[in-house]
């Protein structure tokens, strides 16, 4: 399976510690398509029904039909044995506000 940025994959997140989301979700994967066609992991924010429209760590979307948020402060490294298969795509629009709230969550702060 061609694995490309910006793809919503069902992935088997289990086994899990803590807090982390876990089962089978949707997952965006956020890392580069040069990665993804080489290594042998990805780089994926976890989506989730739960929708909390006052957290700055979501971003709220709707997938298939479905309210759903992308859950910026669960970003991880997963294997990609753990995706089992593509079911959307997130638009141009959403790819950009996504890339901003991991810039504005994970980057340097502006001084």
């Amino acid at each position: 399976m061609k694995i490309e940025r910006y793809g919503i994959y069902f992935a088997n997140l289990d086994p899990v510690i803590g807090a982390e989301i876990s089962k089978t979700h949707p997952v965006v994967v956020v890392s580069d398509n040069l990665m993804n066609a080489y290594l042998q992991t990805v780089v994926v924010c976890p989506l989730t029904i739960s929708v909390h429209p006052g957290w700055r760590s979501r971003l709220q979307l709707v997938v298939k039909g479905r309210e759903s948020e992308i859950a910026v402060d669960q970003i991880r490294t997963i294997s990609t044995i753990r995706l089992i298969r593509r079911v959307s795509r997130l638009t141009g629009d959403e790819a950009m506000k996504l890339r901003m709230l991991i810039s504005d969550m994970y980057g340097e702060p502006s001084t």
